[in-house]
C-alpha cells in the first residue's frame, strides 16, 4: 500500500496521525493511503514558508522566471507520468490528462513573463519637482485549495503566477488524487526552486480551515462547489485574507434553428461527457430553440450509444468512471430524481457494465429530454455525465433561462447569425462566452472566472486578474527640495 504524506520544506513528509484512503476509480481498488494534516503540521508548513519568503522575494523576478522555464521543460519530459497519476486517481482518459497538463503549463508560460507583467507606472513632474511611481510587490505566504476533478490544471491556475510574483505557496489538493501535485513538487525542487517556496498539505476539514484562519496567509484561492466555494470566502475574509473562490456552474448551450447541427453535435458530446461531465466547464443543459429539439435528438442518441466508456488507460476510450463510490452514488440520484419528476429519460447510463471492470465507478452517457426550470437536475449541479434538453420557444425566452439561473459560470451560443451571437455575448450575464465554441475557458493570458454564484470574490484567476490577485501595490510619490525650501504647510498638499 502507497503511503502519500507531505511535501515541506522541499521534501517528502512523516506520515500524519490520519489518513484517508485513495481509491482507483476504474477498478473501485484501494491503492494508498494520503495523510490528513492536523493545524499543527498546517501551522510548521506556513512558518517554513515565511522564513523561504524573506529571500525568495528579494530574488529578482527573472531569476524567479527561469526556474517556471525549468519547471516547465520537466513537466513536458515527465508528461507521460504526469497523465497516468491522473487518470490512476482520477479516471478521466489519458488524452483528457495530457490536455489538461498543456492547459495548466500555458499558465506556467505566462507567468514566465513576470518581468514585464510586475512593472509599475511612472510619472514625472507629477508636480514641481515631484515624481510619482508604483511598485508591484508580494504578498507573502498565500494558500490554494485545489479540487479534484483538475489535480494539475487549477493547481497550475494558481501557484505559477503566485511564486513568479515573489509569494511563497501552501497547496492544499483534494484528498481524493494528490498523486500529481507531490510529483510537480519534486520537480519543481529539481528545477532549482529553493526549499520552502512551494509546499504541499494533505488533508481534509482541519487543514483547510487552519489555512484559511491562519494570520500569516495573506490569499487563498479555492475552486469548487458554490457551497464550498462560499464559506471559503466568508471565513477566510473575516480573517482578513483576499480571497477568490470559484463555485459551481450550470452551463446552457443555446441551439439556434440555423445553426450547423453536425457541428454542435459534435461539440455537445465532448462537452457534455467528456471527462464523465466533471468539469466546471461542462456543457449540462441544452436550450433547443423552435423545432431545433427533435433533431438534436436525432442526430444525439447515437452519438451518446456509441460512447466507448472504460478504463482511461486503455487506449481509444471517450470517456472513464466518475470519482469515488459516494460520487457515483450521488449522479445516480439525480438520474432517479428526473425521471420521478418527469423528464423524458432517453439514454440512461445507469445500465452500464464496464467488463473487468465492474467494481469501478462507472456511469454511461445520459440523456434527459423535455426538462423543465422548476425540475432539480435543471436548478442544480450534477458533475456527471448527465446532459439535459430544455425545448423553447424562441431566443428571448432561452436568454432569460440563463440570466435567471443562479450560476453563471460559462454559456455558449450555436447560431450562423452573426447578429444573434452579438446580442447574446452583449447581454447574456455569465463569466465566460462561447461564440460556436463549447467550452469558453479562455486563455492563459485572459482571466478565467464566472458571475453570480459561482465566483466568490472581484479578482478572476490566472491571466492580469491573476497578477493583481498576488500583488499588492504600492505608491510612491517623491522630491528633492533644497534645504531652504522646507517649510510648514497647513492645507491639503496639491501638486503646482
Amino acid at each position: 500500500m502507497q503511503q502519500i504524506n507531505h511535501y515541506i520544506n522541499g521534501q517528502h513528509t512523516q506520515k500524519s496521525e490520519r489518513c484517508s484512503a485513495v481509491y482507483e476509480p476504474a477498478t473501485g481498488e484501494h491503492k494508498a493511503d494520503v495523510s490528513l494534516a492536523s493545524a499543527a503540521d498546517v501551522a510548521g508548513a506556513i512558518e517554513l514558508a515565511k522564513k523561504a519568503h524573506a529571500s525568495w522575494s528579494q530574488m529578482t523576478p527573472l531569476n524567479r522566471s527561469r526556474v517556471l522555464f525549468k519547471f516547465k521543460a520537466l513537466v513536458e519530459a515527465n508528461m507521460d507520468e504526469l497523465a497516468a497519476l491522473i487518470t490512476r486517481e482520477h479516471g478521466k482518459v489519458l488524452d483528457d490528462a495530457k490536455g489538461e497538463i498543456i492547459r495548466g503549463l500555458e499558465v506556467v508560460e505566462f507567468a514566465c513573463g513576470i518581468p514585464h507583467l510586475l512593472k509599475g507606472e511612472h510619472t514625472e513632474q507629477v508636480g514641481g519637482g515631484v515624481d510619482a511611481w508604483t511598485l508591484n510587490q508580494s504578498l507573502g505566504v498565500v494558500a490554494g485549495i485545489a479540487p479534484f476533478n483538475f489535480p494539475v490544471m487549477v493547481p497550475m491556475w494558481m501557484f505559477p503566477i503566485a511564486i513568479a510574483a515573489g509569494n511563497t505557496f501552501i497547496m492544499k489538493p483534494s484528498e481524493k488524487d494528490p498523486s500529481s501535485v507531490m510529483r510537480m513538487a519534486e520537480l519543481l525542487t529539481e528545477a532549482g526552486l529553493p526549499d520552502g517556496v512551494f509546499n504541499v498539505v494533505n488533508g481534509d476539514k482541519e487543514a483547510v480551515d487552519t489555512l484559511l484562519s491562519h494570520k500569516d496567509i495573506q490569499a487563498v484561492s479555492f475552486v469548487g462547489s458554490t457551497p464550498i466555494a462560499e464559506y471559503i470566502y466568508e471565513t477566510a475574509s473575516k480573517h482578513g485574507k483576499r480571497v477568490q473562490a470559484l463555485g459551481g456552474a450550470k452551463n446552457h448551450m443555446l441551439l439556434m434553428p440555423d445553426a450547423d447541427l453536425d457541428q454542435a453535435v459534435g461539440a455537445l458530446m465532448g462537452a457534455a461527457y467528456g471527462s464523465a461531465g466533471e468539469r466546471c466547464m461542462a456543457i449540462s443543459v441544452v436550450l433547443a430553440v423552435g423545432d431545433a429539439g427533435d433533431a438534436l435528438v436525432e442526430k444525439l442518441l447515437p452519438q451518446i450509444e456509441a460512447l466507448r466508456v472504460g478504463n482511461g488507460l486503455e487506449a481509444d476510450m471517450d470517456m472513464g468512471p466518475l470519482i469515488s463510490a459516494q460520487h457515483l452514488a450521488k449522479v445516480r440520484s439525480y438520474v432517479d430524481q428526473g425521471v420521478a419528476e418527469g423528464a423524458t429519460l432517453l439514454a440512461d447510463g445507469r445500465q452500464l457494465s464496464v467488463t473487468d471492470h465492474e467494481q469501478g465507478y462507472f456511469l454511461g452517457g445520459s440523456l434527459f429530454d423535455h426538462v423543465t426550470p422548476d425540475m432539480t437536475i435543471y436548478k442544480e449541479e450534477i458533475f456527471g455525465p448527465v446532459l439535459a434538453i430544455v425545448r423553447v420557444k424562441d431566443y428571448a425566452e432561452a436568454l432569460q433561462l440563463i440570466n435567471d439561473h443562479e450560476f453563471g459560470n460559462g454559456t455558449a451560443i450555436f447560431t450562423q447569425s452573426g447578429e444573434a451571437a452579438r446580442h447574446f455575448c452583449h447581454h447574456v450575464q455569465v463569466g465566460m462566452v462561447g461564440v460556436n465554441v463549447p467550452i469558453p475557458v479562455p486563455m492563459a493570458f485572459h482571466s478565467f472566472g464566472g458571475w453570480k454564484r459561482s465566483l466568490f470574490g472581484p479578482l478572476h484567476m490566472h491571466g492580469p486578474d491573476g497578477v493583481r490577485f498576488y500583488t499588492k501595490r504600492k505608491a510612491i510619490t517623491a522630491r528633492w527640495p533644497k534645504p531652504k525650501d522646507a517649510q510648514a504647510e497647513f492645507v491639503m498638499p496639491t501638486m503646482k
